[in-house]
């Protein structure tokens, strides 16, 4: 039988045991004698006997365990923000097993299908790792060339401890976190599977191969927990008739960085992200510049300096800049505290300030003490997050836990946040979240997960810093974090701790060449952590070269521009003043817009080369290219092919820290100092004769 949904471009065909759905994109073919299906795209791979499975009774039991499996009903037509298509739904069922849903959704001219896992069953039901979809059977288009062999993105779960996003090629066997992209690095075909929603679970998604050329184990799971999530505790249990994975999104891209894109936007249609009506924060944070030895006359001499030194030169966005204290601002007295930000304010700047909602950072004998906010109802002891059997959850960098779902915390922060309101502050990071979405038991007994909790939390404390009940706008930014949920913050820090040494550049370059998808999508901006010119309370002094690329780094990464040095440093001072007059330079940070890598296939490091097209000028393309090696100078060459461009013509080159012209034609080379870094604007000048 065949027949044609009311979606008629999405074909959809059942023939004896098999229902196959296909828009020319993406194909799916459901087999219902066996309880497995196929999936596969224009690109890179074909899967099949595609399972899903969940976890029960101490063992586990996937869709081939079933006697029956059945479509629920006939495929509806859904239109929503992913555009017109169709959802199924197949039913697994067996006399002593609860019932397992799968639903697809395929939609018009779209590379990509959804789908989650619904098991149903008792009111008791309860289970804390459903398997979306797990195969081992993979068609694996082979590479023309070793150069071009299947590379795995595996994403870290969170950007703490300096961790790593990493590409690995065969033998691999490997995890990544809520997304992962199986990419050809040379013709940048690929496939890209993550999680769209971030409310209870963590999605894990696990590769195995044994040998290059072979794809021996996919899964990707809803239930993950361990070292890599910061986790002592397994994940905790969902609870009800119906227990439902993440909706999981498949899609197969000709070029895996738009299926990256395509990604982040499929999650803001499904929750959207934090709007932020003002432009690029511009400014300053004090961390790198002082650490713990953070005072008064740091903090007011600072924003002295900007005003003076560097805002009439042009380093302002919407004619202001952020001053903000990070951690021990409490070093300042009440007095001088209120006095700094007065002069701040004086000086037509907008102040910033820093907490950890969900870090507790004392001593045990300081448990006994109140909870602010709580006039002595609640202590500290009473709102650190706790395992099942009554202990307080271990450490992470030396702050414990503290459980979101509390009413001593919601007490808290409503505490805190008006104080912070009160107080003017127009700018908040917010630090050391991880803790907040720990597995461990929760005072709320409907929030039995990690990532529930931290959802309820922290979306709590957005409401009471929003501009409605701040009565002004307050930026949100969050600093060491998991990557999801992200709806309840204006920016994310896209690596850890970053300062001025080259390094340093290559490590945070290394989170945007896989991770420069999310400003526009999940956060308005990424963060590229305080951008330090000379150096930083803790490092010796950089190179001009290391710090003007530190700076760079910066304005391509999407930007949050903040600086982090003592400007009372004469070398500080002079390159503020020197490369904060770049008007080309400051104009490409005011876009806010990430430049994307050229080059994926980079194991644990970075891209060498980012470009951007510019949004007002598409006939010019922005390139930056840096030498990561601090003692060697090295020559750098890219072909205008792998930038999109006509191999065939000529392009003027245009050197914005330096204001050099020059021409290329089939390839750009650039030759660069130890630790240098260039950013070139390519415009197309003529034909070659």
């Amino acid at each position: 039988m065949i027949r044609s949904s009311e979606a008629d471009v999405i074909g959809v065909r059942e023939t004896d045991s098999l229902i196959h759905l296909s828009n020319g994109m993406a194909e799916l073919e459901i087999n219902l004698a066996d309880g497995g299906y196929s999936a596969a795209g224009t690109t890179v791979l074909a899967w099949k006997e595609i399972r899903s499975a969940f976890r029960w009774n101490g063992r586990e039991y996937h869709t081939g365990h079933y006697d029956r499996h059945m479509k629920k009903e006939e495929p509806e037509t859904v239109q929503d923000g992913f555009g017109t298509g169709i959802h199924l739904t197949i039913v697994h069922e067996s006399d002593a097993l609860p019932a397992l849903e799968q639903h697809f959704w395929i939609y018009e001219n779209s590379p990509f299908f959804l789908t989650r896992v619904v098991l149903s069953g008792e009111a008791d039901l309860k289970c804390n790792r459903l398997t979306v979809l797990r195969t081992n059977g993979v068609a694996l288009e082979q590479a023309a060339t070793k150069d071009d062999e299947l590379h795995v993105l595996r994403v870290p779960y969170d950007n703490d401890k300096w961790v790593r996003y990493v590409t690995e090629t065969a033998p691999l066997d490997t995890e990544s976190y809520e997304v992962t992209a199986l990419f050809q690095p040379h013709s940048r075909r690929g496939l890209i599977v993550g999680s769209l929603s971030h409310n209870v679970w963590k999605t894990g998604i696990r590769v195995k191969s044994e040998k290059p050329g072979t794809l021996d184990e996919f899964e990707c799971y809803a239930g993950a927990a361990g070292e890599m999530t910061r986790d002592t505790q397994p994940h905790g249990y969902v609870h009800g008739p119906r227990v439902e994975s993440p909706l999981v999104f498949v899609g197969f891209y000709d070029d895996y960085r738009a299926g990256m894109e395509a990604y982040g936007r499929a999650n803001e249609e499904v929750a959207p992200s934090l709007t932020w009506e003002g432009g690029v924060p511009f400014g300053w944070n004090s961390w790198s510049a002082a650490m713990s030895s953070l005072d008064y006359e740091l903090y007011t001499a600072t924003s002295d300096f900007l005003k003076r030194e560097t805002q009439e030169r042009g380093f302002q966005n919407e004619g202001t800049l952020y001053i903000n204290f990070d951690a021990f601002g409490d070093n300042l007295t009440p007095a001088e505290m209120e006095d700094a930000l007065a002069r701040v304010r004086q000086n037509g700047h907008k102040p910033g300030t820093y907490w950890t909602p969900f870090a507790f950072w004392g001593s045990p004998a300081q448990f006994g003490e109140s909870v602010e906010g709580t006039d002595g109802k609640y202590t500290y002891a009473d709102i650190l997050l706790r395992d099942h059997e009554g202990e307080i959850l271990a450490d992470i960098a030396g702050g414990l836990a503290i459980d979101p779902t509390h009413p001593g915390t919601l007490a808290r922060m409503d505490w805190f946040a008006e104080k912070f309101i009160a107080e003017g502050f127009e700018y908040i990071k917010l630090d050391f979240m991880a803790h907040g979405a720990l597995e461990g038991k929760h005072h709320r007994p409907d929030i039995t997960t990690g990532i529930a909790a931290y959802h309820y939390g922290l979306s709590y404390l957005a409401a009471r810093l929003s501009p409605e009940a701040a009565g002004r706008p307050v930026f949100i930014n969050l600093s060491i974090a998991p990557l999801f949920p992200y709806a309840f913050a204006h920016s994310r820090r896209i690596s850890c701790d970053v300062f001025g040494k080259i390094e340093d550049t290559e490590y945070l370059l290394n989170s945007l060449t896989h991770g420069w998808w999310m400003n526009g999508t999940l956060y308005r901006f990424n963060d590229p952590d305080h951008s330090v010119l000379y150096k930083s309370f803790n490092q010796d002094p950089t190179t001009r070269h290391e710090g003007r690329s530190r700076l760079t780094a910066s304005v391509i990464s999407g930007t949050v521009l903040l600086l982090g040095d003592d400007f009372r440093q004469e070398e500080a001072a002079w390159r503020a003043k020197e490369w904060l007059a770049n008007p080309d330079i400051l104009e490409l940070a005011r876009l806010g817009q990430t430049f994307v890598p050229v080059e994926g296939n980079r194991g644990k490091h970075a891209s060498e080369a980012f470009l951007l097209t510019h949004p007002n000028d598409p006939d010019s393309v922005y390139l930056a290219v840096f030498n990561f090696d601090a003692d060697s100078p090295a020559q750098k060459s890219v072909a205008m092919e792998r930038l999109g461009l006509d191999q065939a013509a000529f392009y003027q080159v245009y050197d914005l820290w330096e204001g050099m012209e020059s021409e290329a034609g089939a390839r750009v080379t650039v030759s660069l100092e130890p630790a240098e870094s260039k950013i070139l604007k390519l415009s197309r000048k003529r034909e070659s004769q």
